[in-house]
């Protein structure tokens, strides 16, 4: 059976360095079996791959890769906590916020560039409790945030 890892690598991904934090906080927190990460911005290369409001700026469907990225640094925040992927027993919970145009109603579909990519990386486990929440506005004027909590083992 194929490791998370080979798995992202089947999909041509690898997990990135950790992106350091933008304020107070810390990428990652492990309480007990369970993992919480910080919100994670579609950064790659310490940069901010886009920015803007979704259905405006942004279109939906590059919403989507872009919450794709905020999970696999989710996954980076994750990895940093846990040293191992295969520890992770489940995925959780993904909440996902998109800064959305007024009218713009599709954030559960964009959010799903986040589920979709952790299903992909850990199968069954990867298949978790969700919320798609529309925002005014992200920090650094990212269109889309990713957070999860992971459940893991000893």
């Amino acid at each position: 059976m194929a490791t998370v890892e080979e798995r992202l690598f089947e999909l041509g991904l690898a997990v990135p360095e950790v992106i350091p934090p933008v304020a107070a906080y810390t990428p990652a927190v492990r309480t007990g079996s369970y993992v919480y990460t910080s919100g994670q911005l579609p950064m790659q290369s310490g940069a901010l791959v886009a920015t803007g409001k979704v259905g405006a700026e942004v279109s939906p469907e590059r919403a989507q890769e872009l919450a794709a990225i905020c999970a696999l640094n989710a996954i980076a925040a994750l990895k940093s906590v846990v040293g191992d992927l295969e520890k992770v027993v489940r995925i959780v919970k993904v909440v996902g916020f998109v800064a959305s145009d007024p009218a713009f109603t599709g954030q559960p579909g964009v959010v799903n560039g986040a589920s979709e990519l952790l299903g992909a990386a850990f199968g069954d486990a990867g298949v978790h409790a969700r919320s798609a929440v529309g925002v005014a506005v992200l920090p650094l004027d990212a269109p889309v945030e990713i957070e999860l909590v992971a459940e893991v083992a000893d």
